[in-house]
């Protein structure tokens, strides 16, 4: 019997993941540890996170989720451009689909140049915290602007925040912010599951971009986020304090692809 997996490595302006075809159903979901090791940077392929392509009777297909840890989670923005990508290099759309995640349904289109433009869910709650908002775009979020993001203690400050009891249980992910311009925000996360600074979030870049329309940082339906991977954009459609047709777009980049042992 034959002991190994193919996978195939995605990252989406430096949000990396290990990516599975699991139409057949065979990986072992729960076997959390193996999905740790897979992960691991030292010991095994490498990534931010894991995630399963599964067949799915009602939509192009269903997506799976893992962080790093190994657990499920919830919706990954950059994930979710990276498996539509994935879907079309294994011929399973061309260039629109949708699919389901744990968040609900998604729909996505795809260009030429592995540019990905991804529906997120609405958002109808943003909540003000005085110094930081918090709102969830499909996985929760702390928002936080700072004058000096290039020294910010991201680790430290963000490790705080997403262990503090005011988001227990389950923790959050915290985004640091800088205003560039009317339409430009740099920002860097601190990602849970992942328990360190990731190169980029994409529920984070829409949590950002939410939170500075809500707080009137910017009035423009479309802004610029910058990550250390790169850049990608939010556009969506403000009514009141609700926020619908939200895109996130931005690159999706197939990087290798090998056999790996279904094993520790």
């Amino acid at each position: 019997m034959d002991n190994t997996r193919h996978f195939y490595k995605y990252h989406g302006t430096g949000n990396d993941f290990i990516m599975i075809d699991n139409r057949d159903l065979c990986f072992p979901k729960d076997n959390h540890d193996l999905i740790a090791h897979w992960c691991n940077r030292r010991l095994g392929i490498g990534a931010d996170g894991l995630i399963l392509i599964e067949a799915d009777s009602e939509t192009d297909f269903g997506m799976v989720y893992y962080n790093s840890d190994g657990r499920p989670s919830s919706m990954c923005g950059n994930g979710g451009r990276c498996i539509v990508a994935f879907a079309k290099q294994l011929g399973m759309i061309t260039d629109r689909c949708l699919f389901s995640a744990v968040d609900g349904l998604h729909r996505a289109t795809i260009d030429a140049q592995g540019i990905v433009s991804l529906q997120m869910t609405a958002v109808d709650t943003v909540v003000d915290q005085g110094d930081s908002t918090f709102l969830n775009t499909g996985s929760p979020h702390h928002v936080q602007l700072v004058s000096d993001l290039a020294h910010c203690d991201v680790y430290t400050l963000g490790k705080q925040i997403r262990e503090s009891p005011r988001y227990q249980p389950g923790g959050t992910n915290v985004n640091f912010v800088e205003k560039i311009d009317d339409t430009t925000f740099a920002i860097r996360t601190y990602e849970r599951g992942v328990e360190a600074e990731t190169w980029s979030c994409g529920t984070g870049a829409t949590a950002v971009a939410i939170a500075m329309s809500h707080h009137l940082h910017t009035t423009a339906s479309e802004v610029t986020i910058l990550v250390k991977g790169g850049r990608l954009s939010v556009k969506f459609t403000k009514v009141g304090n609700a926020y619908t047709d939200v895109f996130l777009t931005g690159p999706a980049t197939r990087v290798f692809d090998g056999l790996i042992a279904l094993s520790i």
